[in-house]
């Protein structure tokens, strides 16, 4: 016996193993791949989505920049095609213009002037002293006397401070002259630095030459070499932005994104750390994989544990199993027990019968007038009583060993349908509510009335509607009793919403001790009974079930009239 139950605990502790590493194996394995492919994918979502907004945006703001540019050199260019030379060589007349252009703009333009084509400024409005300035010699003034509108470099010029030209030339008397306005360096350079992402992202401009057009956010020294070959921009496009991830001299990863300006003479740059544009995407990573390790720890833990479970059940069931074949032995006792009862149970009905009866006759001898003046008369009723209440007790008690003896219980009685479902709800209800489970009812009314055993009818409704609650224990839904009539006989579903029956049970679930339910939560006869009573009656039973959808059983009763006596 040792020797067995030795033998037994090494079975048990190998089949623990196998299937911890088993459930470890098929847990992790799907769950790794399926979280680098998401994690990669997302990467790779991420990493677009980045660029395609860092490319819209820089995009943007070209196109704020330029239209800046353009309104400028507009405003200019009304100027100088709406007031003739004589006009606008006037200082007062250009001291207007100059204020009615801060009055619409704002303290965006510096200051007016007119030059003409030898560099002498003939007429000049603003706060610096630079009346009959010459600027022949000057690089702007070359490049505008070039062409028709200008925009010059920002550079320092005669006033010491950084600003940069918007020119228009035009013509008086077949002489050239130009009507130029100086741009505030500070509003330009604010209107460029308002592009801040994060903590490291800014913007900034540089010519041709590699020099800064406005004052970067951070200090950062131009590169050697030109900027487009440092950016790798082979092509002039003005319309397409190119994006470059670099690393400095430090070893931080910069990204560069660059648009061209003021038809290809500016090149718009933003630059952001690239742990910084991408600090979601790190930490959304870091978040994942804390997620994956913790749920590889709880799968090792849940491995762990569901085997001991599993296996404590597996030796519990073959423990019961043995327990099931011991039982079998009693059952044949128990066989034996009840017809003992049977015979007991009429071996008895008779004399007690018998003791009824003449209980009732001698009640009847003392209504006779010889014996009203007994003294013992009332003793004698009080017995009589005491023996017809004690014989009723022995008639129930035979009636019940009958009963057992023959599997059945109670008697045939009018039975309405209706108020036996009502009973049974409210008696399943308060169970239900702690379920989350809701019970409907649709009763027809005027239902026919029926004889049958209604302890029996309860058995079979109550076992219905406790494997309903069963089945949405843990979920919880609607539970729906119906009732009609149906040609010569009464219909009855108990439908719920619960997880269903597989397919390949159906056909079985009204087999003797066939059950899905854990051990120790059902003996697999409740459905076996409910069948054989409903077959004795005459009476049908089918099931319609849907994996995840719910179950309905559909019930008919034949309705019988009043039993013969």
């Amino acid at each position: 016996m040792e020797q067995a139950k030795t033998k037994n605990n090494a079975y048990y502790r190998l089949l623990t193993r196998k299937m911890i590493l088993t459930i470890i194996m098929v847990s992790l394995t799907p769950m790794i791949l399926v979280s680098s492919i998401i994690l990669y994918q997302y990467h790779t979502s991420y990493h677009e989505k980045v660029q395609a907004h860092l490319n819209e945006l820089v995009l943007k703001h070209k196109q704020n920049i330029d239209n800046f540019l353009k309104e400028k050199l507009a405003d200019i260019r009304f100027l100088a095609e709406t007031f003739c030379f004589d006009e606008l060589k006037e200082a007062s007349f250009l001291q207007d213009r100059l204020e009615m252009l801060q009055q619409s703009f704002g303290p965006v333009f510096v200051d007016l002037g007119v030059v003409t084509s030898q560099g002498l400024q003939v007429a000049y409005a603003g706060p610096f002293r630079l009346g009959k300035a010459l600027y022949f010699e000057a690089d702007w003034f070359k490049k505008a006397m070039q062409t028709r509108y200008f925009i010059s470099d920002v550079f320092l010029g005669l006033r010491g401070l950084p600003h940069f030209i918007v020119a228009v030339k035009d013509n008086w008397m077949g002489e050239p002259f130009i009507l130029r306005a100086t741009i505030d360096f500070v509003a330009f350079n604010d209107f460029v630095k308002n592009v801040r992402i994060g903590e490291t992202g800014f913007a900034y401009i540089l010519n041709r030459d590699g020099n800064f057009q406005t004052k970067p956010f951070f200090d950062i020294a131009p590169k050697k070499r030109p900027y487009r070959e440092f950016l790798k921009i082979e092509e002039d496009d003005p319309q397409k932005v190119h994006i470059v991830e670099k690393a400095d001299d430090s070893g931080k990863k910069i990204i560069y994104v660059a648009a061209f300006l003021k038809n290809g003479d500016w090149l718009l740059v933003y630059q952001q750390n690239h742990r910084d544009a991408y600090l979601d995407l790190n930490r959304t990573i870091i978040v994942a994989i804390t997620i994956i390790v913790f749920g590889a720890i709880g799968i090792v833990f849940a491995a762990l544990f569901l085997s001991k479970r599993m296996v404590n059940r597996i030796a519990m069931a073959d423990h019961e199993k043995e327990m099931m074949n011991k039982q079998i032995v009693e059952t044949g006792k128990l066989a034996s027990v009840g017809k003992l009862a049977a015979g007991i149970a009429h071996e008895i009905n008779n004399p007690v019968a018998i003791m009824v009866e003449e209980a009732g006759w001698i009640k009847d001898l003392l209504e006779e007038e010889e014996f009203h003046k007994s003294e013992n008369l009332e003793e004698f009723e009080r017995a009589l009583k005491q023996i017809k209440t004690q014989g009723q007790r022995c008639k129930e008690i035979t009636h019940k060993l009958l009963s057992f003896a023959r599997k059945t219980d109670s008697r045939i009685q009018e039975t309405q349908i209706n108020d036996l479902v009502k009973e049974l709800v409210a008696l399943s209800e308060q169970r239900a509510k702690y379920s989350k489970i809701t019970i409907h009812t649709n009763l027809e009314n005027n239902l026919p009335i029926t004889y049958l055993a209604q302890s029996e009818m309860q058995q079979i409704l109550l076992n219905l509607i406790n494997n309903s609650v069963d089945a949405m224990e843990i979920t919880g839904g609607e539970l729906t009793i119906t009732t009609y009539s149906e040609g010569d006989g009464i219909g009855i579903e108990v439908s719920d919403n619960g997880r269903g029956i597989p397919e390949a049970n159906l056909s079985r679930i009204f087999e003797p001790f066939f059950t899905t339910k854990p051990v120790g939560k059902g003996t697999g006869l409740g459905l076996s009974i409910c069948y054989g009573i409903i077959q004795k009656i005459g009476g049908q039973i089918e099931v319609e079930s849907v994996i995840d959808s719910g179950t309905t059983f559909h019930i008919r009763l034949p309705v019988k009239g009043p039993p013969e006596r």
